[in-house]
């Protein structure tokens, strides 16, 4: 499993990069997550930064610095091309490497400041990419609240089905479709049945809804046949981002019997561009435990390094601005908030049942959580959930409502760890624009 904290977490830190030291900053110098991007309108190649406050550290001209040497010299050479995927092959010490390099040189008093400062561009003035080429997406269905909430919707008389607290649901979805912070997602058609008809129509969807995850890009894969085990599963693990896997409802329950999700999940998925580590997190881990009376883990899913802190206390929040919100410049309504420390099933448990068949996965490969939902009925990560599937609408700024997603609707998913006595670390934002059917 993961390493603990080291001198990197230290929240007395400070960057001579001023913006990072700001309270409320999601990027101090104890989180350094990284991405790809270029400078907008100059027509650059895309390459591999770090975010540090409000700035962008090009990792490719600052390798051409030398800054330090050994593996974390290695690693960031690894950063000079148009995706982190070579960077995630190199596997855990590598990425530790880098992390504590880049920590030594913008801390304050570092000897190559100055020189370093021509590597940094405004977060303004740049442009995102995905941070990695994505081969294989899997969705997971880790949060109980999200399963038994949609559940009572759909099946009254049985909101759980009785796998769900044996085994991590997932099914296989749509790389091709998954597209960074600012997507533009066109309202999906499919076939719909209304309800009483006698057949199915051609139509764009009228419940487009969002889904509040977390997404996990792997790292050094597997080889085919070769198991991960459960203590070792996050050893694989490349970091974090923020997921928004868009769900069109009304196609959604026709088509998903008896093989599952299809058109209304693979017309679009948004990700944010930073990915946090799993070593920025350290600070932030907690305790893993399932409760007593309901069926613990099989071996495979369990181990002691899981229990002692497989968990994670980050905060999700999803917003919605309408398009009347943006002409009358009212600020984006938050709609939920909860916490990823609520899921059923944990990131080490995803990769471990993953590949228990011997599944292979591969550096960028990515993992949803699925939508993450807590015990309240306002920490809900769906529409579908908050309206209790279309039924309550929501009351919004300015007289407007929602049931489900409309045109020129933006949705917003955010996400932080912050508590006392350790650095706040954000994840930027994940956002999406729904635009009118094709």
């Amino acid at each position: 499993m993961s390493i603990g904290p080291d001198s990197t977490h230290d929240p007395k830190l400070r960057s001579w990069v001023r913006s990072a030291n700001l309270p409320g900053c999601d990027f101090p110098i104890q989180n350094l997550p990284l991405g790809v991007f270029r400078r907008s309108g100059r027509g650059e190649n895309f390459r591999c930064g770090v975010a540090i406050g409000d700035s962008v550290l090009d990792l490719g001209a600052l390798d051409m610095l030398t800054p330090f040497g050994g593996l974390g010299a290695e690693a960031l050479a690894a950063c000079a091309e148009p995706s982190l995927n070579r960077l995630m092959a190199l596997g855990r010490p590598a990425w530790v490497a880098l992390r504590r390099g880049l920590s030594e040189c913008l801390r304050e008093g570092a000897p190559q400041a100055a020189q370093i400062a021509t590597a940094l561009i405004p977060q303004s003035e740049a442009e995102f990419t995905l941070p990695a080429r994505i081969g294989n997406y899997t969705d997971f269905y880790t949060s109980i609240h999200h399963a038994t909430a949609v559940g009572r919707i759909f099946r009254p008389d049985q909101p759980l089905l009785p796998n769900y607290k044996w085994v991590p649901i997932a099914y296989h979805g749509r790389a091709s479709s998954i597209g960074v912070s600012g997507q533009q997602v066109l309202r999906p058609r499919g076939q719909i049945m209304p309800r009483g008809a006698e057949r199915p129509q051609l139509a764009a969807s009228g419940r487009l809804d969002f889904e509040l995850e977390v997404g996990v890009l792997i790292g050094s894969g597997n080889r085919l046949g070769a198991p991960i085990p459960i203590a070792q599963a996050e050893e694989h693990v490349f970091g974090l981002c923020l997921l928004n896997d868009w769900s069109a409802r009304d196609i959604q329950p026709w088509e998903y019997q008896p093989l599952g999700p299809f058109l209304a999940k693979s017309f679009a998925t948004t990700i944010s561009p930073w990915v946090v580590t799993l070593e920025a997190l350290a600070p932030y881990r907690l305790p893993w435990s399932r409760p007593a009376d309901d069926p613990q883990p099989l071996p495979y899913l369990d181990c002691a390094q899981l229990r002692a802190g497989g968990a994670l206390d980050l905060k999700l929040e999803v917003a919605l601005e309408t398009a009347a919100m943006r002409a009358g410049g009212t600020g984006p309504q938050r709609l939920a908030r909860t916490n990823f420390r609520h899921s059923y099933w944990s990131i080490a448990q995803m990769v471990a049942h993953h590949t228990v068949n011997g599944c292979n996965l591969e550096s960028g490969d990515l993992l949803g959580s699925g939508t993450q939902s807590g015990p309240a009925p306002e920490e809900a990560g769906s529409l579908l959930e908050l309206t209790q599937g279309g039924a309550r609408p929501l009351q919004l700024p300015g007289g407007e409502t929602r049931t489900f997603l409309e045109d020129g609707d933006r949705v917003i998913l955010r996400g932080w760890c912050e508590r006392p006595g350790c650095a706040r670390i954000g994840f930027g934002e994940a956002s999406g624009s729904v635009l009118a059917a094709a």
